[in-house]
């Protein structure tokens, strides 16, 4: 087998084990709360948000816990945003005063931006599982009470190993904060879930492995943490702080949108030639639990915050959020994950034949495991003509492209070319 097989191999080895260790090690599938009467939390949407002001939230941890858990079986919109321009050199002639008063006529040359295209199409409707709660591992930077980012020491440091156990938290270094923007960036680009440690950075370009000829890793990196969601909540509520807010993030993972995009640019640069953005666009994805008084609720609407900033009230506020001992905590520091595509494990199954599963069963050193939801090499294969007819067509639009025709898998005899 490929070093690069063998690391992929290790990767749907390591997803399954993570969610058969999850409930223990508070990584995410956490087991469902007790039935009890539901309460219903006042909410509104504001932009991409769902923002929260309700008291009892914010006193109670299992009110927030079961809220959040209602709130997230709705996944993000996750979205292909195709865009492209061409620069125009253009001239007008403008008319200006000259000494004596009179409108003298000059020629103004401007370049002007023209928008040739400019849609979506909703990648979000292919998620195939989930929410997986999960929550940030102790020793990755984020949001856990206060205005700066923290690590967890209630173990071991690597670097500082001989030091022994530690308790308690303390700032993140700047060292610190570096590495987890670019873990961020790789899980982003590769599609790797939130509790999955993206290193070494070679694993996820095939260039660069076939290059170098370096082995894949031994063994896919879980992150862990020792708080699961409902703990979070519990020590949110806790919290006497005025000014507080509980965030929980939507992510989407499962494909590879760096090998994506640079596919979609090449099927657009087909028949176009000019200035071309491709990007991936996730909105509603975030939860925001914030305390129900008269401060905390103006800085919520946005209209009343601005005027806030003309009147130089809000920099105070920010002085008082930032450095009071009762102003501002930020809790960032759980989410739920939507994969596009995953592997599960099925065990007792039969493994099909390799000519006849397509490639979505493979053995396991813990039984058959089978791929859920659309590669997106196929999601691409039925998407590459819409997409390149948008682009002649010259669509603009904001609502997402009608769904491309999916197989006639129920035709006997079809066989798709992608399997």
């Amino acid at each position: 087998m490929t070093p690069q097989f063998e690391a992929e191999l290790e990767y749907r080895r390591m997803i399954v084990k993570t969610r058969l260790a999850a409930l223990d090690a508070g990584v995410g599938g956490e087991e469902p709360p007790p039935e009890f009467t539901p309460y219903e939390a006042e909410y509104f949407i504001s932009g991409r948000e769902i923002v929260s002001h309700d008291p009892h939230l914010n006193k109670d941890g299992e009110a927030l816990y079961r809220f959040l858990l209602s709130k997230a079986t709705l996944p993000p919109s996750y979205l292909l945003h195709v865009r492209g321009t061409h620069s125009e050199h253009r001239t007008r002639t403008v008319f200006k005063k000259d000494q004596q008063g009179n409108l003298q006529p000059h020629t103004e040359h401007y370049t002007e931006t023209v928008t040739d295209f400019d849609f979506f199409v909703d990648v979000g409707a292919q998620i195939a599982h989930g929410p997986i709660h999960w929550s940030v591992p102790d020793y990755e930077p984020a949001y856990r009470g206060r205005m700066v980012k923290e690590v967890e020491m209630q173990e071991v440091i690597p670097t500082d190993a001989e030091l022994g156990t530690r308790t308690g938290r303390r700032k993140a270094t700047k060292e610190e904060l570096k590495n987890a923007k670019e873990r961020l960036q790789l899980r982003d680009a590769y599609g790797l879930p939130p509790w999955v440690r993206p290193d070494p950075g070679y694993w996820y370009d095939s260039d660069f492995a076939s290059a170098s000829r370096e082995p894949a890793p031994s063994e896919a990196q879980v992150m862990r943490s020792s708080k699961t969601l409902r703990e979070w909540a519990d020590e949110y509520c806790a919290s006497d702080k005025i000014l507080k807010e509980f965030t929980y993030t939507k992510v989407v993972y499962g494909w590879n949108t760096a090998g994506l995009k640079k596919a979609v640019q090449s099927a657009v640069r087909s028949v176009y030639s000019d200035s071309l953005t491709v990007d991936f666009e996730t909105s509603h994805d975030r939860i925001c639990i914030r305390p129900d008084n008269r401060l905390s609720r103006t800085l919520s609407n946005k209209w009343l915050k601005f005027l806030l900033w003309l009147l130089l009230l809000y920099p105070l506020i920010w002085l008082y959020k930032r450095f009071g001992r009762r102003g501002g905590g930020r809790w960032e520091v759980c989410g739920g994950a939507y994969a596009l595509k995953t592997w599960r494990l099925e065990p007792g199954a039969a493994l099909p034949p390799p000519e006849a599963n397509g490639g979505r069963w493979r053995q396991t050193p813990d039984g058959p495991a089978h791929l859920l939801g659309e590669r997106e090499g196929e999601w691409f294969q039925r998407w590459q003509g819409p997409i390149r007819n948008a682009v002649m067509h010259r669509v603009q639009s904001k609502t997402p492209l009608e769904p491309a025709n999916a197989p006639n898998t129920f035709a006997e005899g079809y066989h798709p070319v992608y399997i």
